[in-house]
């Protein structure tokens, strides 16, 4: 047997407390159906998991887990992260829209509102076991994945630093034993706007007894599913291209190279900017949407262009040493954004956002996995570096240019510029070393730490201090704009990525040594049924402001988050399905957030502190159940209490630090999360069989910024799909239909202020997602 055989990891399911109870007592003696793995039988399939950098069974782990693996990401119609926003217990995994693709993940109430690429994450993003440095640029249309698994908690002896809230690990598919092709394609549309189309397909399979390859492409063209009221044309268009190829080599029985390669190009529009009144009472002038409704109305569509190179290597060899492994993976990332906004939402030019990202990363880690006795030893030592250049502008009053000069200049000329940014360098060592022992049969005992020490630099031009003005009794003939800083009184423009002449007010390099531990205990109650607790702490990157805007408050450093988790769990695998409850307990220290405030100069000021101590407990049940040979019941229900502790930082910005702002709800961290669906099979003869599915799921409201100005209305997302599979295996034709009851859904709100400089602005910038969508796909799958 080849060596570059498939992996077969992970899945997904859920469940409210009542309802997992009255399925539990009512199912137990139905059988699991016996159709081909697709349809309502994917989603039963055996789990593969890498939570433990291992491969083991999902109901295996002591830890609380929502995973997909290939068939189940298939039957769901997963295109990226966020059709699995809303869902899964206590996950909230949302696009923050102010540059799409922006990941602003959050689990048991840790998360960030942010698209400055120097704050680090509470949920880590893991693609082939390589660390995403960022979060700008990872939420696009996936293709050919083998598994995503979304863990829940800290989980940072074995992923480091930036995993408070938890991780999502992403694995791409390799090639098998059997030459495989997978031909699919799409349209769907259910918007103001055009049609979305996709072609994607796959081939892959041995060359040589020792050699496998695989290639994978992927193609979209969305027309944009909103229409911008400023001209009644379509928005939030985007062309997005990938080619993967893969590469396993097995040159002996105890060796294995993969090599994978991926380029990504995107193409498409900036946010979709709408304006409603803001938490303070104030609309949007001179236009204010219903919080509720799609309606926008802005000059400025804007675009955004990424391009990514990505290359992992990972090296197995198979030890005689506690018949282990050792595995050597490292990774190169390279990526190129730019990017512009419309902040003020607007008709009118009054605050517009270009942006320019370039970031690259390289990581590598050596660890070895071995069985010893009773122990079950994993040790290794991980090295990481990203080096990031940024710059942001703020194009700001543009409406003033027409007016002030008679019309001799458009409200395409800016009355007032501001860029910022900078260059910020992060190196990180790690060492690792974690042990699971067997006590008896049943009991098991865990114990693991992780230390760290990460260095990070930064030099910063700060937004404020560089300003320029149009000089209008300096216009240049009927038009041509002449720019003055008022400090320096020369044009003192910049683009930090494209000619690094910025003025760099900021210069800081700060190191930060970290000690993570974890102890556990797991007893099994039966061969399918297991009880496990732990405690593990976990820390987020202390660092600086990229985007510091405030003339007075520093860029940083600020410190790093330390959380404390202990979690009680519980998991059962039967015949008839699967049964997961944790109830889980963090204690957080030092709490880093993103303060995002209104500011009449300029526009939005966002200062980064640590803020906070505070408290969030809650649990979850999720369960799959077989009601019947042909019907699937899969079920979820989250429940989370978040406070404050104290206070350090004025959050409502009265001027004091008091019990005003200690009473004040956590962003990021909705009460209740819950979903209930239903998967159906039915058979269509000789032709092969049907699969019709439906969910519903919930989130409460949840507040945006800290100053509970800005929030996110509840969610309530309505999916269906009927899938038909040939018996041959080779054909599927789907219908589907996603967010069916067309429910609002911002990535952020950002407040704006009453005023911007002379001019009347308020409302908010909230960038729209997609609503209503329906639509058709084809699969056409060989095998040989």
């Amino acid at each position: 047997m080849n060596k570059y055989t498939q992996s077969v990891p992970s899945f997904r399911a859920g469940m409210p407390l009542a309802l997992a109870v009255a399925v539990a007592v009512g199912a137990t003696s139905v059988s699991q159906p016996v159709a081909a793995q697709r349809g309502s039988a994917a989603l039963l399939e055996e789990v593969i998991v890498t939570a433990r950098k291992r491969e083991e069974g999902a109901q295996d782990v002591p830890l609380s887990i929502s995973a997909f693996n290939s068939n189940q990401i298939e039957a769901l119609k997963v295109r990226d992260l966020t059709n699995l926003a809303v869902g899964m217990p206590n996950v909230a995994l949302d696009d923050v829209g102010t540059t799409r693709g922006t990941a602003n993940f959050a689990i048991r109430g840790l998360g960030i509102n942010s698209s400055i690429p120097s704050i680090d994450p509470t949920v880590g993003v893991f693609v082939n076991g390589v660390y995403l440095g960022v979060n700008n640029g990872i939420i696009f249309d996936v293709f050919d994945l083998e598994s995503i698994e979304v863990l829940r908690g800290p989980q940072g002896i074995l992923f480091g630093r930036n995993v408070t809230g938890g991780a999502i690990l992403m694995n791409t598919k390799k090639p098998g034993e059997t030459l495989d092709v997978t031909l699919r394609g799409a349209v769907d549309t259910g918007g103001d706007g055009g049609i979305n189309t996709y072609l994607m397909g796959s081939i892959g399979g041995p060359v040589t007894d020792t050699l496998g390859l695989k290639l994978t492409a992927y193609w979209n063209d969305d027309e944009g599913w909103h229409e911008n009221q400023f001209d009644g044309s379509d928005v939030q268009a985007i062309e997005q291209m990938m080619v993967r190829g893969t590469l396993v080599w097995a040159p002996t029985d105890r060796a294995e190279l993969v090599v994978r390669y991926e380029n990504t190009d995107i193409e498409g529009d900036g946010p979709v900017a709408q304006s409603h009144t803001n938490g303070s009472g104030v609309p949007g002038t001179p236009f204010n949407a219903k919080r509720d409704s799609f309606d926008a109305n802005y000059d400025l569509v804007g675009f955004q262009d990424n391009e990514t190179d990505f290359l992992t290597a990972e090296f197995n060899y198979d030890v005689d040493f506690g018949d282990g492994t050792i595995t050597a993976l490292y990774g190169w990332r390279d990526s190129e954004a730019h990017s512009a906004s419309d902040i003020d939402a607007q008709p009118v030019a009054l605050f517009h956002a270009p942006a320019d990202l370039v970031a690259e990363q390289n990581s590598f880690e050596l660890r070895y996995n071995g069985q010893f006795g009773n122990a079950n030893i994993t040790t290794g030592v991980y090295w990481f570096e990203n080096d990031i250049e940024y710059h942001e502008r703020r194009d700001l009053l543009g409406a003033l240019t027409a007016s002030v000069t008679g019309g001799a200049l458009s409200d395409d000329i800016s009355f007032q510029i501001q860029d910022g940014g900078g260059l910020y360098d992060v190196e990180t060592l790690a060492f690792f070393a974690a042990m699971d022992y067997d006590l008896t049969d049943r009991l098991s005992f865990t114990v693991g730490a992780r230390w760290s020490s990460e260095e990070k630099s930064a030099e910063i031009a700060t937004l404020a201090l560089n300003t320029n003005v149009l000089d209008i009794p300096g216009t240049i003939g009927s038009g041509t704009p002449v720019y003055a800083n008022p400090i320096t009184g020369t044009d003192t423009r910049c683009n930090i990525v494209s000619s690094n002449n910025c003025a760099l007010d900021f210069k800081d390099d700060e190191t930060w040594d970290t000690f993570a531990p974890k102890i556990g205990f797991g007893y099994a109650l039966s061969d399918a049924t297991q009880l496990y607790a732990h405690w593990s702490r976990g820390f987020r990157s202390g660092g600086y402001n990229l985007r510091n805007t405030s003339p007075t408050a520093a860029p940083g450093p600020f410190d790093e988050e330390q959380v404390d988790s202990y979690e009680i769990g519980y998991k059962s695998q039967q015949d008839w399905g699967r049964l997961n409850a944790a109830v889980f307990y963090n204690d957080i220290g030092d709490m880093q957030r993103e303060v995002n405030l209104a500011d009449a100069t300029s526009g939005v000021v966002q200062i980064i502190d640590n803020t906070a101590d505070a408290t969030i407990w809650g649990l979850e049940i999720d369960g799959t159940f077989a009601l019947t040979d042909d019907l699937l019941l899969l079920a979820s229900m989250g429940y989370i209490d978040a406070s404050y502790d104290s206070v350090r930082f004025d959050l409502n910005g009265d001027g004091m630090v008091d019990g005003k702002d200690k009473d004040l709800d956590l962003p990021r961290a909705p009460e209740w999360t819950w979903s209930v669906g239903l998967n159906y099979d039915m058979s269509l003869g000789d032709w092969g069989f049907a699969t019709a599915r439906i969910n519903y799921a919930n989130r409460d409201e949840a507040f945006y910024t800290d100053n509970n100005l800005g929030y996110i209305l509840e969610q309530d997302i309505l999916d269906a799909g009927l899938d038909f599979y040939s018996n041959s295996g080779s054909w599927v034709f789907s219908l589907y239909g996603r967010n069916l009851l067309d429910e609002v859904k911002h990535g952020g709100d950002t407040q704006l202020p009453d005023v911007l400089g002379p001019v009347a602005l308020g409302g908010t910038f909230s960038p729209l997602a997609k609503g209503r969508v329906y639509g058709a796909e084809i699969t056409y799958n060989f095998s040989r």
